[in-house]
């Protein structure tokens, strides 16, 4: 049924050894090196070119075919637009969990079957599904699930959580079920190790090696506003924007004794909210409100109005934490979890587990009231803006 595999082709370990073990199981292999930025704007920050070559001697070395694919325009429109509106809102968004539902398993996917006549497509995510790594235990009859990966620092279905479940049907992980050094070991066994050698990248891709700062800056004007003390409403210093500073961070501010740290930002008034200390009362919160879901597979009993059991996280490093949630009007979710989290913020993602299995994901609109309410802590912060 699965014969022909195009796999996406990144220049790293993780899909060089991926494309390697789709070649050594027989299928007919053809890489695919996805151009998602264009670096003639960047004055070279992307180490897309670079990648690029080592893509194309990866694919040499297979004796696979390479396609280059040009989704520049697509990423623009469906990525990189939506997140710049996001932080022009005030919102923090997920990039990558965008880039992975629209581009890769959406665009690359239907290119993959459409023209390069796939029947399946691969990445080298570390993530599984219960068809197995070369879909060798496929079935049509069967519901796919997302699993998680057995190295949970790699795990990867965080970022694959609003991904369809048409695409994860004919979706390839050869190494899901593999660790990172397993990975690199195998590469440099079969001759890889140049791949193995190669420095990981890490962050958004577009930002390259400029601070965060420095690239949003050059894409939304600044509008400087004042950081407003919550406990005191005081005004303890200037911002240079709202896109600059997302909730949790550490603000440096000049003459103060006790850092800050950003609570919320009022975009109707320009003012930064901030708190004094790391674990102040207010940066936690038990309840989450998120926005329509994205679900590969719905918790069982949701969609029936029932409050369904199951296990959340909104950092992909930061260790699951039991939750309850429950459908609202207009299809919301509203998530009570079993313990305060620091620094929920809107526009990251709500993902749910239960056991490995990932349910899927929906962006969230806004933390619940801070636990300094339960605590009998007064907040001031509504008086501010």
């Amino acid at each position: 049924m699965f014969r022909r595999v195009v796999v996406g082709i990144s220049g790293g370990v993780d899909s060089a050894v991926s494309a390697y073990l789709l070649k050594k199981r027989g299928f007919e292999v053809c890489g695919a090196f996805m151009k998602n930025w264009d670096l003639i704007d960047e004055s070279g920050y992307c180490s897309g070119e670079q990648d690029l070559e080592d893509a194309q001697r990866l694919c040499r070395m297979l004796n696979i075919p390479l396609e280059e694919i040009n989704f520049v325009k697509d990423y623009w429109v469906e990525v990189f637009g939506n997140f710049l509106k996001d932080y022009e809102a005030g919102i923090t968004p997920n990039p990558d969990i965008l880039c992975n539902r629209h581009i890769k398993f959406n665009r690359f996917f239907h290119h993959a079957r459409e023209r390069l006549g796939a029947d399946a497509i691969a990445t080298g995510h570390y993530a599984r599904t219960n068809f197995g790594p070369f879909l060798e235990q496929y079935s049509e009859s069967e519901k796919v699930r997302l699993l998680m990966a057995p190295d949970p620092i790699k795990d990867q279905t965080f970022f694959l959580s609003q991904i369809s479940s048409e695409s994860l049907r004919r979706t390839m992980f050869p190494i899901g079920a593999l660790t990172k050094p397993q990975v690199k070991q195998l590469a440099t066994a079969v001759g890889l190790e140049t791949f193995a050698r190669k420095k990981e990248s890490m962050g958004i891709c577009f930002v390259g090696k400029r601070s965060f700062q420095q690239f949003i800056g050059e894409y939304i004007e600044s509008k400087p506003g004042p950081f407003v003390d919550v406990d005191s409403g005081r005004e303890v210093g200037q911002h240079a924007g709202l896109h600059h500073w997302t909730v949790g961070q550490k603000c440096k501010i000049g003459g103060c004794l006790q850092p800050y740290y950003v609570l919320r930002k009022r975009r109707e008034t320009n003012v930064i909210e901030v708190a004094s200390g790391h674990d102040h009362p207010l940066l936690y919160t038990d309840m989450v409100i998120a926005e329509q879901p994205v679900w590969i597979n719905a918790p069982p009993g949701l969609e029936e109005g029932q409050v369904v059991r199951c296990e959340f996280r909104f950092q992909h490093t930061k260790p699951l934490v039991g939750c309850s949630v429950i459908k609202t009007i207009g299809n919301q979710l509203f998530v009570k979890l079993d313990r305060p989290l620091r620094a929920i913020t809107p526009g990251q993602y709500a993902v749910f587990y239960r056991n490995e299995e990932c349910f899927g994901s929906a962006r969230i609109l806004q933390p619940g009231p801070s636990i300094a309410y339960s605590s009998g802590l007064t907040q001031t912060s509504e008086a501010i803006g």
